[in-house]
């Protein structure tokens, strides 16, 4: 049941306005005196006397109520009157606006974009609200953020509408509605608005405590885009540069690729896309100094989203691994002389900070010295030693990590050791998680081989000795230890490099405790301190395009990130979402916010002012 309301009834004291209105029309004319040469027109000066009397004059004068009609339509605007929606006096509504790439898209050559639109819908729905209506704006792309509460503050909305900007990440529905549903602890409502173009999996691992309804943005146009992008060591100075570009239905355009290094063209290919949508392509490039690479798509068509015509990839100078290994450890030593690439020193001693990609040691090396990769040999990190103790009793690998980088193509169930590890009492695995680390195998009463990951580092430990094993008499030493070499050359980034996708930078090892100052496309700027091992992480990059870290005006990283997502490049789309319990379809339901009537009240009196004018003024003769 609807009703009418009032959204400003403290301004129905403009109805006595029409007290003075009316009180103009009971003043009598006062006419001036003339000497006339007959009495003829006497009966006509009584007719006149009697029509302007007070109440005769009141009795039939059009003038009059179009003016009364005029007033009361701008009074009861200045009210402004609703419709109400439904049966309560307020109305909750979390507007959720998707701001993933795919929302750039255009839907036609030179029209708006998807997010335009979805920001026009919620513009729309902020200036009908009334005064017992509240919107809250979500926008959410790769993570969800809350613009505004629950607010009925016009001006609070459009302003915050105005900051939501678009992401080139994808989008993570999950994220919004689980803010969504954290928001029905403080506030109530029964159903969400969803503004999207359906970009995201159809399959959603949620259980829905409220109605969604969701508004399907139009289709997007044809789409050409580069989705793929890393670079190979392919021996000498030489870096292999392989290239993925996948196109959508529609994609009947010329296109070229453009290669650049530092900012000089480098080599051009035409695209022509086969059966599947796509065409691959390699370029090879010398590097023998840090280089940067960009990848521009030019396309002889309407392509409707620019954000992946551009991709950008750092390349490190091509080296041998820098390798320390402690004296101690003849059997890696002897292991490390097949690797060709590999160029490592015999002093021991503790490894001097960024001399080395990688350490083989068994002595403790303080955390600011630690390279990127490092393997630990007999010894239990000292952070952990109350959870695990080694004892000398005979033990065996009885499971290990077969997915794991270090443990690839080897097989531990035929190596025993003296060195046994077992858990101390009421301690379990996941007491080592809590401190970061995961454990690759597992002997008969404790653990053997831990990994711990933190910034852009990767430490393994062996916690029991090779040389108390059987370990360096197997195939699988030699294999573990070029497992290890290529750990060490991809974390160096000589061996493999892939983009970076356009959403956090990838963490940075730079000085301890220093403040660095990141720039980026669209006039991005902000400033951020590496913690206490020198590590630089956490800094969005929410565009595609080539960032800058500095210090002191001197540039220390240089960083290109990409969109490099199939999914947002094929624009696809879904019509339904199928949660846990139900399955939502787009334009299923409709929004019912109250409806304002003062528009309509402020025509009809502009269309009566228009009639009045048009009667009175511009024909004057007609009713005198």
């Amino acid at each position: 049941m609807t009703w009418l309301g009032f959204s400003a009834i403290g301004a129905a004291f403009l109805f006595f306005l029409i007290a003075p209105l009316v009180a103009f029309y009971f003043l009598k004319l006062k006419r001036p005196r003339l000497e006339i040469p007959s009495l003829i027109l006497w009966r006509q000066v009584l007719n006149d006397h009697r029509v302007n009397s007070p109440f005769q004059r009141f009795k039939r004068n059009l003038l009059l109520l179009l003016q009364l009609l005029i007033l009361v339509c701008l009074i009861l605007a200045a009210m402004q009157p609703f419709w109400r929606s439904n049966d309560t006096d307020t109305r909750s509504l979390p507007i959720l606006i998707d701001r993933s790439a795919s929302m750039a898209a255009l839907t036609e050559r030179d029209g708006p974009t998807r997010f335009d639109l979805a920001k026009e819908h919620a513009t729309s729905l902020i200036d009908a609200l009334g005064t017992k209506d509240k919107l809250s704006l979500i926008a959410f792309g790769r993570t969800a953020r809350q613009f505004t509460g629950f607010t009925n503050n016009k001006r609070v909305l459009h302003e915050a509408l105005d900051k939501i900007k678009i992401e080139h990440a994808a989008s993570d529905l999950t994220d919004a509605l689980r803010m969504v549903e954290a928001m029905t602890r403080t506030a109530k409502f029964d159903q969400v608005l969803l503004l999207s173009d359906g970009n995201f999996p159809a399959q959603v691992n949620f259980k829905l405590p409220f109605s969604i309804d969701f508004r399907k943005l139009p289709a997007a146009g044809p789409n050409l885009g580069i989705t793929a992008i890393s670079a190979q060591r392919a021996g000498g100075n030489v870096w292999e540069v392989f290239v993925k570009v996948q196109g959508t239905e529609g994609v009947n355009f010329p296109a070229r690729l453009e290669l650049r290094q530092d900012g000089q063209p480098r080599g051009e290919e035409d695209i022509f896309l086969q059966n599947d949508r796509e065409q691959r392509l390699i370029f090879s490039i010398g590097a023998d100094q840090q280089t940067s690479l960009e990848l521009r798509l030019t396309v002889d068509g309407f392509d409707s989203l620019g954000a992946d015509n551009q991709a950008f990839l750092e390349l490190s100078p091509l080296r041998p691994l820098r390798v320390h290994v402690s004296k101690s450890l003849l059997s890696y030593q002897h292991a490390l002389r097949a690797h060709e690439q590999v160029d490592w020193n015999r002093e021991g001693g503790v490894p001097a900070p960024g001399a080395f990609d990688l350490a083989i040691t068994d002595v403790a090396i303080p955390p600011l010295n630690q390279p990127p990769t490092t393997l630990h040999v007999g010894m239990v990190p000292e952070d952990i030693q109350n959870l695990i103790t080694v004892t000398k009793d005979s033990t065996a690998f009885v499971a290990w990590r077969r997915d794991s980088p270090l443990l690839e193509h080897i097989e531990l169930g035929d190596v025993d050791s003296i060195d046994q590890l077992q858990w101390n009492e009421g301690v379990r695995e996941q007491d080592l998680e809590n401190h970061h680390y995961e454990v690759l195998a597992h002997g008969r009463h404790g653990p053997l081989i831990l990994q711990k990951r933190e910034g852009g580092k990767v430490a393994f430990f062996l916690l029991f000795h090779p040389d108390r094993s059987l370990l360096p008499y197997t195939v699988g030493f030699p294999i573990m230890t070029a497992n290890l070499v290529t750990i060490a050359m991809k974390q160096a980034d000589i061996l493999e490099i892939r983009g970076d996708r356009a959403e956090v930078l990838p963490a940075m090892s730079l000085l301890p405790g220093n403040t660095y100052t990141i720039r980026g496309p669209r006039g991005f700027q902000r400033e951020d301190n590496a913690d206490a091992d020198g590590v630089l992480s956490g800094v969005p990059a929410p565009w595609v395009g080539q960032y800058t870290v500095t210090r002191d005006d001197d540039v220390k990283k240089r960083v290109g990130v990409s969109l490099l997502r199939s999914q947002e490049s094929s624009l696809a789309a879904f019509d339904r979402i199928d949660f846990e319990e139900l399955s939502v379809t787009a334009g299923a339901t409709s929004v019912k916010l109250n409806r304002p009537l003062w528009p309509l009240l402020t025509t009809i009196g502009l269309i009566v002012l228009l009639g009045e004018w048009w009667l009175f003024q511009r024909r004057p003769g007609k009713h005198v």
